[in-house]
């Protein structure tokens, strides 16, 4: 059995800003055993769910309300040749570095954390100092050179893919998907326990042609509900945020009739009320009845929040661990390459019952080459845990495995690293 420290939660910023390091038990003031990584002002206790993996401890995290946030991006088109290879992430080898440093999305912030874990156990003493920043400030820090890899919700946009080869030696950078998220349309509806809405209706409330519940078009997709008359109040995401993006991404590619704002980390649709982070969502939603915003789904559930369902048009389509695991087998990769860039257009239009395409992938952006060696071997080390025995537990954190297809790329990729 691992060791095992303990140590009580408080209100303060305890360690350095970003770090964290496996193996802490916390109690709280309500005698709950909870999984406490060290990240910097954590200010309330975080739930964990504990499973034994040979002997060890498998944490999956909730992070507190306090701390949920996600973060941003664009699209890009590149693609280095590189031939894939069959079979499982395999032995992790330990050596390299002991610490790394990586900044960026929040919204794998929980993964990050398992991750993290899981890492520790396969190669005891090794952490990463993950500083939760959102995904363009993880870019930019990667670029500089200041943190060894960045977590980002979409890839590197076009006019970083130059200066980032030029911060690994003059070679490519690649971005690695490691996990996806589901996106929740929560809403305040107290009289309202289940609510359906198809990305027409969502790309109207968000551009302001819907502006009450009670509208014929929602009424429609909800027979037999009494809708109130309330005012919708749309909440979107102030700071850079790929969740933004990908739910703008959604509405082009499912309701381009309604949706002519286009996509960025930027909310175009011009009405409702800003919001900084997911946790500034969250709380706007409980605050404002008739609210409605986005936000990953483990947040959402965290924060006990009701979310809408989607008709596809193959079907009304819940938000759980399956339905978003069906959609995400639609994904495809843009270029046959270990820069893994996901299209998720096909994700995002399906129309195959039982499959709920508001997803988002989720990367790690590296060097394929350019590192010092005990910082490469370090970065595989970790990736190699993350993308085999890391992917355990993952949905109990409110996110999605990675497919086979996607993780026998990732596998390839990652042996490929020099």
């Amino acid at each position: 059995m691992p060791i095992i420290h303990l140590r009580l939660l408080t209100k303060g910023c305890g360690g350095p800003r970003g770090a964290y390091f496996p193996g802490d038990l916390a109690i709280s003031s309500l005698g709950r055993f909870q999984w406490a990584p060290r990240w910097a002002c954590v200010r309330k206790a975080r739930s964990v769910r504990l499973d034994k993996r040979g002997g060890a401890l498998a944490a999956a995290l909730a992070i507190s309300a306090a701390a949920l946030t996600a973060c941003g991006s664009d699209e890009n088109h590149r693609g280095a040749s590189s031939a894939a290879i069959s079979g499982s992430a395999g032995t992790v080898d330990c050596g390299g570095k002991s610490q790394l440093t990586a900044e960026g999305s929040t919204a794998q912030q929980n993964a990050m954390a398992l991750f993290n874990q899981v890492w520790g156990q396969d190669c005891p003493g090794k952490s990463v100092a993950y500083n939760p920043t959102g995904s363009g400030a993880g870019r930019e820090q990667f670029i500089a050179g200041h943190v060894d890899f960045a977590g980002a919700d979409s890839p590197l946009v076009a006019d970083q893919i130059g200066p980032a080869a030029q911060r690994c030696d003059g070679n490519p950078a690649w971005d690695l998907p490691l996990v996806f998220g589901p996106i929740a349309l929560a809403y305040n509806l107290p009289d309202v326990p289940g609510l359906v809405l198809s990305s027409d209706a969502l790309a109207k409330i968000f551009s302001g042609k819907i502006t009450a519940w009670n509208d014929p078009i929602l009424a429609a997709l909800n027979p037999g509900t009494a809708l109130p008359d309330t005012q919708i109040t749309p909440i979107y995401r102030t700071d850079s945020s790929g969740t933004t993006d990908n739910v703008q991404k959604f509405l082009t590619v499912s309701a381009p009739q309604s949706w002519a704002k286009g996509v960025g980390t930027e909310f175009q649709g011009g009405v409702g009320e800003g919001a900084a982070k997911s946790s500034g969502v969250i709380q706007a939603v409980r605050a404002i009845p008739g609210a409605l915003g986005y936000v990953e789904k483990g947040f959402a559930d965290q924060a006990g929040i009701p979310y809408a369902q989607i008709s596809t048009g193959g079907g009304v389509v819940p938000l759980n661990n399956d339905t978003a695991g069906n959609a995400v087998k639609a994904a495809k990769f843009v270029a046959d390459s270990n820069d893994l860039v996901l299209d998720l257009n096909s994700m995002y239009s399906t129309k195959e019952p039982g499959a709920y395409p508001l997803v988002l992938a989720t990367y790690e952006i590296v060097c394929s080459k350019g590192y010092p060696p005990d910082a490469a071997s370090a970065i595989k080390s970790f990736l190699t845990a993350a993308a085999d025995n890391g992917q355990t537990g993952l949905s109990a954190a409110g996110y999605v495995p990675l497919p086979d297809k996607v993780k026998t790329r990732l596998v390839a990729a990652i042996n490929a690293m020099q």
